[in-house]
């Protein structure tokens, strides 16, 4: 019995190689192939492909929105729950009473909040390249707060037509003394909303990860593929980048809320990297949401609140003019047009009404509108070639699934 058990066993070890190596020949194809595939989706772009761009992004947001109906249809209750409560606020809104003074102080504030909560989502959300909120919208605002309470002596802006018009108080009796915990406080809301929203925008990594970990299925997501062959390549890493994945990969997952606070509060590329672990170790939702909202929405925010409005306080603008006039040749016609801005600037907190507008503002003002104009529509444009992207690779995986039933 031995003896035919070891006459067995030995066919069994010289097929041990050749099937470890025909394993492993059959791994290296399968990865090359994916890395062919990947290649063929991300050359799928507007300017090389238009018209199959174009197909494959109108189909793909007719699954996308399949798909949230039936979402939608599943949660009925909470949605007939918001119809309900969003029909009474629409009947109290429009009955006449001495409750429209709340009604229209609530409405302004919701939709105040709810549109730096937005931006603050389009900048984290991963909807194509992320739209850089924080440098089109919210930077300036800071700024043009910081700038117009230094010459007006006052946070204490009209109301309207603040904010969308910054006015100086014509009572000197709101003069006040202006400090940098001032400022802080004026923006402090949109700031801090602004940060939730980012916070938000981080949370689909972490719910793909962690529905990922938990079916067992593989996700169809380009950073939680990368992420796992980071876990699998650990040990190898040698580059800079893979060693800053590591370490927040480290961070995140043994010290926990206090990692990922650390990581959330300083401005970190490698955010989402934090969120795809965080669901990959199933880390609770709330360890992980409430230490990027915290980070987010208070540290970070107050860091960088605090930057824009160092930078933009009074006495640094006339010493970044004036060096602009030092620069050999361009100084003196670059620091005409943004002393002659700063002057426009300066009426109209004044004299609003006044015709403040000079040469100098529009050149800056146009040059700005159309760098925002650019970046809104190179962000739609990123949006359009993920979404034909994603439909492609379902197309793959469909072809995937079909070889391997045959």
């Amino acid at each position: 019995m031995a003896a035919n058990g070891a006459e067995c066993e030995q066919p069994q070890k010289r097929l041990g190689p050749r099937d470890k190596q025909n394993g492993s020949s059959t791994e290296s194809s399968l990865r090359e192939r994916k890395q062919q595939d990947r290649e063929e989706r991300l050359s799928l772009v507007l300017w090389k492909r238009p018209l199959i761009t174009l197909q494959y992004f109108f189909l793909e947001t007719l699954i996308t929105l399949k798909e949230w109906t039936w979402k939608l249809w599943r949660r009925r209750g909470l949605v007939f729950l918001s119809v309900v409560l969003l029909s009474l606020f629409s009947l109290a809104y429009s009955i006449e009473g001495a409750h429209q003074e709340y009604v229209q102080y609530l409405e302004k504030k919701f939709l105040w909040c709810a549109y730096w909560v937005g931006l603050g989502i389009l900048s984290s959300v991963g909807l194509g390249t992320g739209l850089h909120t924080f440098l089109l919208y919210l930077g300036p605002h800071i700024a043009s707060v910081t700038l117009a309470a230094y010459e007006c002596g006052s946070v204490q802006f009209p109301e309207p037509p603040y904010p969308a018009q910054i006015v100086c108080p014509e009572d000197d009796a709101l003069q006040e003394s202006i400090s940098l915990w001032t400022i802080m406080s004026k923006v402090r809301l949109e700031a801090c909303m602004w940060g939730a929203g980012t916070a938000i925008g981080e949370l689909p990594p972490y719910f793909m990860a962690r529905a990922a970990r938990l079916s067992g299925a593989d996700p169809d997501d380009e950073d939680y593929e990368e992420f796992e062959e980071m876990l699998e390549q650990a040990q190898s890493a040698q580059d800079f980048a893979s060693r800053a994945k590591l370490a927040v990969q480290n961070m995140v997952q043994k010290v926990g809320f206090f990692g990922i606070l650390a990581c959330a509060s300083i401005p970190n590329p490698l955010f989402d990297l934090a969120g795809i672990t965080c669901g990959h170790f199933l880390i609770p939702f709330w360890t992980f949401f409430g230490a990027t909202l915290i980070g987010k929405a208070i540290i970070k925010m107050h860091i960088q609140k605090l930057f824009v409005i160092i930078t933009f306080s009074k006495h640094i603008v006339e010493q970044m003019v004036s060096l602009i006039g030092i620069i050999p040749g361009v100084g003196a016609s670059l620091q005409k047009p943004f002393r002659e801005y700063l002057e426009a600037q300066r009426t109209k907190l004044h004299n609003p009404a006044g015709d403040a507008s000079g040469a100098g503002e529009s050149w800056l003002a146009w040059v700005f509108e159309k760098v925002v104009l650019v970046m809104v529509c190179y962000f739609i444009l990123s949006i359009i070639n993920s979404m034909a992207q994603s439909y492609a690779k379902r197309l793959q995986q469909k072809k995937y699934s079909e070889e391997k039933t045959k």
